[in-house]
């Protein structure tokens, strides 16, 4: 089998029109899933996908398994000291881009064979939108294909967020997610605009590799939907690692450097350090600090930057300006003070989260509602406003997980393969998240402050990770495992576990929560050792 990537498939000339029993529009877990299903039960199919290089969608090609890839290529590099040169970080670097890109077109070759080989199925390559309530149109490259179907499955994922900054969309050197994995050159300088989980991945992985990071928040607090114990864990990690935080920080501006990288104005609120200057502006001795990127840091309560120099005297420190009583003589206070920074780097990653891919389907002509979030309405067995028109994946606004599109493939088969009760998203319980950081990051239900604003009775189980016999075996003893579970009915309510190999270990945590298993199954279950799971035996005691 070639691991090349597949040409455009387009319909012959004598054929400008298909009839077919199924359209799947994009390429991602959920439709290809149901794609061969629905092959394999005799119903023709067809799989409409925009660009040759997203066959598999995107957790083949540029999500989970290429950043996976390059993330593990990272820690090796650290633990072989590859990051401590700039000559073995960039072969590192190169290497580990390689492996991501053999990886990707393999398992993308793979996906398009175990489609298109089938005779139920034909692939066409080209951008499709609706013409009609089951009429579809696909710009293919050898010019528009017509497709009618009885029913049609929109599965076109998400697409990254793009803050309306100036400069974003135009200087080189800011990437999505998409353009930053599949860099020719290690950057040396990166910074990241947002502090999701996302932002965090390629913050560990690149801190791995050696380059600085640092990561601007548009807010004062670092993961505010986590526990504050398990979000202050996670940053004392990242920070080990090298990586810096500015808080509370506005970019107002992108633009080109001099020396060929790129220049970010950013504003920092509650920080005052005389007048502010503009970006391009020459600073001057008590005006506003401009900094390399490499010693920008920050916390909650202060931030600093500081300059090649170390200069103390270029440092910027928080503060709030408390003006006169309003009418009804309570304190009333200003805007926070705020002051601007120049900060220059190699690389910007833009990681400020994925919206729906609902550009150019127009769906309006086939009678398919948007949220007000701009994702496609369903309800909950996933069917649109439209007659035969269902949405999987990212697309419809649920949690932005490959797993959760291939759970959404149950959801829509249950309706068509004659179930006496279809399976619904009301039914899908307890879904689980893990975060590839140095030390991976997974959750299932709810966490300490999600509780407590339910106003549910519980005890936290806490444990340290430096006490699992197998972690110090491993040599990876960093890290935090909690959970909340009832206090009278022992049910589990929720785990947070930083640790290694967590994102193994709390799928057992979830299959307990979806049997109804009180904590007392894991407290006294029989495991292997030595483990990361048996620690589960000590979390919950």
């Amino acid at each position: 089998m070639s691991t090349s990537t597949p040409n455009a498939i387009s319909t012959p000339s004598t054929s400008p029109t298909i009839t077919t029993d199924a359209l799947i529009i994009g390429f991602g877990k959920g439709g290809k899933t149901l794609a061969a299903k629905l092959s394999a039960a005799g119903r023709k199919v067809v799989v409409a996908e925009a660009s040759a290089n997203m066959y598999g969608g995107t957790c083949i090609n540029i999500g989970c398994l290429p950043s996976k890839s390059l993330i593990l290529s990272a820690e090796q590099a650290r633990r072989d000291g590859a990051n401590s040169t700039p000559e073995t970080r960039e072969a590192a670097f190169e290497a580990a881009i390689q492996e991501k890109r053999r990886v990707t077109s393999m398992l993308r070759d793979k996906n398009y064979h175990k489609l298109a080989d089938q005779d139920n199925i034909t692939v066409i390559t080209g951008r499709a939108h609706f013409t009609g309530p089951h009429s579809v149109e696909i710009a293919t490259a050898e010019g528009p294909v017509a497709v009618t179907a009885s029913k049609i499955f929109i599965n076109t994922g998400a697409t990254p967020r793009i803050p309306d900054i100036p400069g974003i969309r135009t200087t080189p050197g800011v990437y999505t997610s998409t353009g930053l994995m599949d860099l020719d050159d290690m950057p040396q300088r990166l910074v990241i605009i947002g502090s999701g989980f996302i932002g965090l991945e390629f913050a560990s992985m690149f801190a791995d590799f050696g380059t600085a990071v640092t990561v601007l928040q548009h807010n004062a607090e670092f993961l505010p939907r986590e526990d504050a114990d398990v979000a202050a864990a996670i940053r004392a990690q990242l920070e080990a690692q090298g990586v810096k935080f500015l808080f509370n920080a506005d970019t107002k501006a992108i633009a080109p450097a001099a020396d060929g990288g790129v220049r970010l104005s950013v504003a920092v609120k509650g920080m005052t350090r005389g007048a502010s200057q503009a970006c391009d502006s020459t600073p001057a001795g008590t005006g506003n600090a401009h900094a390399d990127i490499t010693g920008a840091t920050g916390t909650t309560d202060t931030a600093t930057t500081t300059s090649p120099t170390g200069n103390p005297t270029d440092h910027a420190t928080m503060s709030h300006v408390q003006t006169k009583p309003s009418d009804d003589g309570e304190p009333r206070f200003a805007e926070p003070a705020e002051a601007r920074f120049c900060l220059t780097t190699d690389a910007v990653l833009v990681a400020t989260g994925r919206t729906p891919n609902v550009e150019g389907l127009h769906l309006e002509a086939a009678g398919v509602e948007l949220t007000e979030r701009g994702a496609v309405k369903v309800d909950e067995l996933l069917r649109t406003t439209a007659a035969d028109i269902w949405a999987l994946g990212d697309v419809n606004g649920g949690p932005q997980h490959t797993y959760i599109s291939l759970d959404d493939y149950r959801v829509v088969w249950s309706q068509l393969n004659g179930s006496a009760r279809p399976y619904t998203v009301k039914d899908r319980k307890h879904v689980p998240s893990s975060t590839f950081l140095a030390t991976p990051y997974s959750r299932v239900g709810l966490n300490e402050r999600e509780a407590k604003a339910a106003g549910l009775d519980y005890v936290v189980k806490r444990l340290p990770v430096a006490a699992v016999p197998k972690a110090q075996v491993m040599r990876r003893p960093d890290g935090l495992m909690k959970a909340i579970v009832e206090r009278n009915t022992g049910r589990i309510l929720g785990a947070m576990l930083l640790s290694v190999e967590s994102h193994e270990v709390i799928n057992i945590v979830k299959l307990a929560m979806d049997l109804d298993a009180p904590a007392s199954t894991l407290r006294d279950m029989v495991f292997t050792h030595p483990t990361i799971a048996e620690a589960l035996n000590d979390l919950f005691a």
